[in-house]
C-alpha cells in the first residue's frame, strides 16, 4: 500500500469515526425539534414535518430548568477555578523541586484515577453529616459540599496534566530571569505562567467537562432544586415527563451546549496537555 493510499484510508476512517460520533448528537437535536408523537412513531428524521422550536421554550416554562442551569454554572465554574489553581501550585512544585517522596507523590496522583469515586460515597456522606451536626458547617445540599468534592476528585488528574507542561519548560528560562533580578515567584509569574497557558486552559477544560457531566454525587448529596445541577434536573425531568421525548431531547441539547462550547474552545490545548503529560516524566 502506497503512502497516498494509506493517507486516504486514514482520512476516510477518521471521517467515519467523526460521523458515527456525531450521529447521536444529530439525532438528539432533530428529536428535540419534533412532536413527541412523531418521535414515538420514528418519524423524527422526516424532512416533511415542521420544526417545533417551542420545545425549547417549554423546558424553561414547564420545569424551572434555569435554576439547574445556574447551579451547574456556579458549581462547575468555582470547582474549575479552585481545582486549576490547586493543580497549578502542586504541579509546579512536583516538576521543579526534588524532595524526599516526590516520585511517590506523583505516582499516587496517578493511582487515584483508577479508584472508582463511588467507593468514597459512604465515608464522604458520614463526614458531611458530621460536619453539619457537630461543627455547624452544613455540607449536604449545599454549593460548598459539591464544590469541595469536585475539587478533591478532579485535582489529582489536573496535577498530572499540568506537571507535563511544567516539565517541558526549560529550567534555564527561570534561572535566567532570576539572574536578571527576578525572584523565584516573579520568574514563575512572568515566565512560566505565560508559557504554560495551554496547559492551564487544558486543565480548566478537563475539570469543567467532568464536573458538568457528574451525576452520582450531585444526585445523592443534594435534595433541593436550589442546589441540584443540570444532570440531576434532567434525571428528575425524565421521571416527570417520561413520555415527552421531545422535551427530554430539548433538555439534553441545552445541557450539552456548554460542554460543546468548552471543548471546541479549548480542544487543541486539551489534546496538547494530554500529550505533554503522557510524554514527559
Amino acid at each position: 500500500m502506497t503512502s497516498l493510499n494509506r493517507s486516504r484510508l486514514l482520512t476516510a476512517l477518521t471521517w467515519a469515526i467523526v460521523v458515527v460520533s456525531l450521529l447521536p448528537i444529530v439525532w438528539m437535536v432533530l428529536s428535540s425539534l419534533r412532536n413527541y408523537s412523531d418521535i414515538a412513531a420514528g418519524d423524527q428524521l422526516s424532512a416533511e414535518l415542521p420544526l417545533r422550536w417551542e420545545n425549547y421554550r417549554d423546558i424553561w416554562v414547564n420545569v424551572d430548568f434555569f435554576t439547574y442551569f445556574r447551579n451547574s454554572l456556579i458549581v462547575c465554574g468555582l470547582a474549575t477555578l479552585l481545582s486549576t489553581a490547586c493543580a497549578l501550585c502542586a504541579a509546579y512544585a512536583l516538576a521543579r523541586f526534588e524532595f524526599r517522596g516526590s516520585r511517590a507523590v506523583s505516582l499516587s496522583f496517578t493511582i487515584t484515577q483508577v479508584i472508582p469515586g463511588m467507593l468514597f460515597f459512604l465515608p464522604l456522606y458520614m463526614l458531611y453529616r458530621n460536619l453539619g451536626e457537630s461543627w455547624g458547617l452544613p455540607m449536604l445540599d449545599t454549593y460548598r459540599g459539591l464544590i469541595f468534592l469536585y475539587v478533591a476528585l478532579f485535582t489529582p488528574a489536573s496535577i498530572w496534566i499540568m506537571r507535563g507542561f511544567f516539565v517541558s519548560i526549560p529550567r534555564e528560562l527561570e534561572d535566567a530571569a532570576v539572574i536578571d533580578g527576578c525572584s523565584r515567584f516573579g520568574a514563575f509569574v512572568r515566565i512560566v505562567l505565560p508559557i504554560s497557558a495551554p496547559g492551564i486552559i487544558a486543565t480548566a477544560t478537563f475539570v469543567f467537562l467532568l464536573a458538568w457531566d457528574e451525576l452520582f454525587f450531585a444526585w445523592v448529596l443534594t435534595s433541593s432544586s436550589e442546589v441540584q445541577t443540570v444532570p440531576v434536573g434532567i434525571r428528575l425531568y425524565i421521571n416527570q415527563f417520561q413520555h415527552r421525548y421531545d422535551l427530554m431531547m430539548a433538555a439534553g441539547a441545552v445541557s450539552t451546549l456548554p460542554m460543546l462550547i468548552a471543548f471546541f474552545a479549548g480542544q487543541r490545548y486539551f489534546i496538547k496537555g494530554l500529550a505533554a503529560g503522557a510524554v514527559k516524566g
